[in-house]
């Protein structure tokens, strides 16, 4: 005879059939990993190593020489954009898929299991995590080839020279990542199960519009003057998200005074960006190319500007909603505390005898009495 399940018992699916929804979500990473190494392996064999080192290596190079004699130390490699770029940035986006679930599963899930967040929060939480992560490592790389170009101690190589701009490796290196990072944010929607509309709407208008701007720049050979722009850019969102995942853990009141940090450099970085493109497409470039980009880049900062006051004002309704509703809730809990005195008082009346229950007379009757 078979035994039975209890009842209430609720039978748990620990592994998922092969190729379905659920077993794709649970891993992904590794089935992209495998994918990965597909080209990995590919290099070490000769017949596939020129296939390989298309996804894997960067091409375009228009000067440099390998170590010899009469150069120990060779010369620095130089590229410029091109058509190949496009192989390397598909497999720079299987990288980043891998990075998002590794600082995902072995950082943020440690954190947000020892908080106990609420949902909102926990959503809040994974995504400014993923994105300090991101604009940190996007403004230290960009910091430091500003330093090493020298972009910041002579302003005019931003546009001296145009468009014969080539770039060095880790200038190179720094725009197909930026690319693949912007490009993996579509299928991180499918893995992060994202359903709504009003969640996917956003994030996709944020990978669309990012991947398009610095496409754009990178093919146009404006590649100095937007890894100028874009680490500015970067600094103020790092700056932002931080303190976003300070309000996770701390209350709003004490946020005000990073707020106004906050604010002060979004507009500061704002204000900047477009004295950097006046300066450098207006009267360093010109032209009809560098001025449809400069009309861009201003509008896009007339964009951010409305699209942040707009925000600010929104978080104010909802602040004063919240204060109100809060208000509105403690009066209606003093309410029953008052009557459930008044059920012990009238139970303590209804145990006394009627001759009792009676109205008592006052002291003023009793003495005249």
């Amino acid at each position: 005879m078979a035994i039975k399940p209890g009842l209430g018992r609720k039978t748990s699916n620990k592994n998922p059939p092969i190729l379905s929804h659920e077993f794709v979500i649970q891993n992904h990473a590794d089935i992209i990993s495998c994918v990965a190494m597909v080209f990995v392996v590919g290099l070490m064999n000769e017949s596939t190593a020129a296939f390989a080192s298309a996804f894997i290596s960067l091409h375009h190079n228009v000067s440099g020489e390998d170590p010899s004699r009469e150069q120990p130390y060779g010369k620095a490699y130089t590229y410029m954009a091109g058509i190949k770029d496009y192989c390397a940035i598909f497999f720079y986006t299987l990288t980043c898929i891998i990075m998002h679930a590794i600082i995902q599963e072995f950082v943020l899930d440690k954190i947000s299991k020892k908080l106990h967040l609420s949902k909102f929060k926990l959503a809040r939480f994974n995504e400014s995590g993923q994105l300090v992560a991101f604009y940190l490592l996007s403004f230290v790389w960009g910091a430091h080839v500003l330093l090493k170009e020298g972009y910041l101690g002579q302003v005019a190589q931003l546009w001296e020279g145009f468009p014969d701009h080539p770039m060095s490796f880790l200038h190179k290196f720094y725009f197909v990542v930026q690319l693949a990072y912007y490009l993996h944010m579509l299928p991180e929607l499918y893995f992060q199960k994202i359903k709504t509309k009003e969640e996917q709407q956003p994030k996709i208008v944020h990978s669309i519009s990012g991947f398009t701007l610095i496409v754009l720049a990178y093919t146009l050979s404006f590649q100095r003057l937007a890894l100028v722009l874009l680490t500015l850019h970067y600094f103020s969102e790092l700056l932002s998200h931080v303190f976003q995942l300070i309000g996770v853990f701390d209350r709003e009141e004490r946020l005000a005074k990073l707020r106004v940090v906050n604010n002060g450099v979004f507009f500061l970085i704002r204000f900047a960006t477009s004295v950097i493109g006046v300066l450098t497409l207006y009267y360093g470039i010109g032209g009809v190319r560098s001025l449809l980009a400069l009309g861009g880049l201003i509008a896009l900062q007339g964009y951010l500007v409305f699209s942040f006051i707009t925000e600010q004002l929104r978080a104010k309704r909802e602040a004063k909603k919240e204060a109100k509703r809060e208000a509105k809730l403690a009066l209606q809990t003093k309410k029953p505390a008052k009557t459930a005195k008044d059920k012990v008082k009238r139970k303590k009346e209804s145990d006394l005898p009627e001759a009792d229950q009676t109205q008592s007379p006052s002291p003023v009757k009793q003495k005249l009495k």
